[in-house]
């Protein structure tokens, strides 16, 4: 599978974007039916730890945020990825997850403007 080495662990999002789409397209060998299913998968999974992760437990936001940032870096989004990270190191920080809540609805919205 094209994400059994990610990669891609820089923090700059590509020209503003919340997805680095040259990184998708590697990844996916440039097949954009897999392209929109991992993005699809993508979303879902974001979008449950944005509605899980203010209530979970210490263990619960950890285990959530190791998933999700191997899976941001597996798609390029790259912001979302380093915001986990920092929220790993620093668990309890609202900001950080203020942040991420931000950097999840931009990174989906981004997305369902080119899934139309």
């Amino acid at each position: 599978m094209a994400f059994g080495m990610p990669g891609g662990e820089s923090s700059a999002s590509v020209h503003g974007r919340p997805i680095d789409l040259e990184h998708l397209s590697r990844q996916t060998i440039g097949d954009r039916d897999v392209e929109r299913e991992v993005l699809d998968m993508f979303v879902h999974q974001a979008l449950s730890v944005r509605d899980a992760i203010v209530k979970a437990d210490l263990a619960e936001r950890l285990m959530l945020c190791h998933a999700l940032k191997g899976s941001a870096r597996g798609v390029g989004a790259f912001p979302i990825a380093d915001c986990v990270a920092a929220i790993e190191a620093d668990p309890d920080n609202v900001a950080l997850i203020t942040r991420l809540t931000r950097l999840i609805d931009e990174a989906r919205d981004f997305i369902a403007s080119f899934s139309r």
